[in-house]
């Protein structure tokens, strides 16, 4: 049976699934699934080549039912609607039972098997009253779950400081780690409300071109080498990874900018950053 990348649910799950009788169908379609969730709508992304899943961790998948119908797109529209009431009778009873916790998202799920409430809480929270008035409610299963800040951009954050839709919302499977590191290497500002996302926590996209600064830099004598260049000895006192240029300092205390290719050796190899 074909099998593709299927991207689900509130927090953009992906998934490899099959199909149920040997359809094909086209990149960027709306799809109707089964998961271990129940029935939910997701967005098709490709097939599931080798290649395509290498990546992919902790990729649950399960079955394409169909193709989206106009029947289904009422239904989608009739649960984002109930979405709304279910949100509005969570904040209203977390307030009255003066829950610890702060209700970020709900999640409807298409099938009608369950409701998810996202939300973020310093300390475990005791939301059994909760759940009870919930499910009395609304007649179905409901599911607390916790999440961090950055899973709360996932869920709510639009665009970023680039102008573009946040990266934790559109293509991003997964949060990669973010260091301060990456962003010295890369001579980004260090001015933390500059360099971080709508998380709060650093930019994910200064992972994106860290590993190529690396070997970039692996190309160039680190700080504080000491070097023979056409125009005689000098220091390495900085370095313009992109540029491939060094600033150094020759003996008579000049300081120039030099290209990597007008280094003839390295006669101290120095400290790297």
């Amino acid at each position: 049976m074909p099998q593709f990348v299927v991207r689900y649910g509130a927090l953009r799950q992906l998934g490899v699934f099959s199909t149920s009788r040997n359809e094909s169908y086209d990149r960027g379609s709306a799809v109707v699934v089964r998961t271990k969730r129940g029935l939910e709508i997701g967005d098709l992304l490709c097939e599931a080549t080798e290649r395509a899943v290498q990546d992919l961790t902790d990729s649950t998948g399960g079955q394409i039912l169909r193709g989206m119908r106009t029947d289904d797109r009422r239904e989608l529209s009739r649960i984002r609607n109930q979405e709304r009431k279910v949100w509005e009778f969570a904040v209203q009873k977390v307030q009255e039972l003066e829950v610890p916790m702060k209700p970020v998202d709900v999640e409807y799920v298409f099938g009608g098997e369950r409701i998810l409430v996202y939300y973020l809480a310093e300390n475990r929270v005791d939301f059994r009253e909760l759940v009870k008035q919930l499910a009395s409610e609304f007649q179905t299963r409901i599911e607390m779950r916790q999440i961090g800040v950055r899973d709360e951009a996932k869920l709510l954050a639009d665009y970023g400081d680039c102008g573009k839709p946040v990266c934790c919302n559109t293509h991003l499977s997964e949060m990669p780690p973010v260091s301060m590191k990456m962003a010295k290497l890369q001579k980004a500002t260090l001015d933390p409300t500059k360099i971080s996302g709508r998380c709060g926590r650093l930019k994910c996209c200064l992972r994106y071109e860290y590993e190529t600064y690396e070997e970039m830099q692996r190309e160039l004598p680190p700080i504080g080498a000491e070097i023979v260049t056409h125009k005689g000895r000098a220091k390495v006192l900085a370095q313009e990874i992109l540029a491939g240029q060094l600033l150094v300092q020759m003996e008579d205390m000049r300081r120039v900018l030099l290209s990597s290719d007008e280094i003839l050796s390295v006669i101290k190899a120095g400290t790297a950053n």
